[in-house]
């Protein structure tokens, strides 16, 4: 997922993509847990997607404060 792509999103789905990002990231542990995960490189690249959209969502505030 790039960045370019979140800020197309308007805040409310970008906090939709979080919640579910939060809860792959969720059912991945699990799975692991439960029997090893079959693709541990999933775990990296859903924690960098749950960082690119907690960042566009901070930018957003801060350029809302400046108003």
């Amino acid at each position: 997922m790039k960045a370019r792509d979140l800020r197309e999103l308007d805040d409310q789905m970008l906090k939709d993509k979080l919640e579910s990002l939060k809860k792959q990231l969720f059912e991945l542990r699990m799975k692991q847990a439960a029997t090893g995960a079959d693709k541990p490189h999933l775990f990296k690249s859903i924690k960098r997607d749950i960082a690119r959209v907690l960042t566009i969502l901070r930018e957003r505030e801060l350029q809302s404060q400046e108003k």
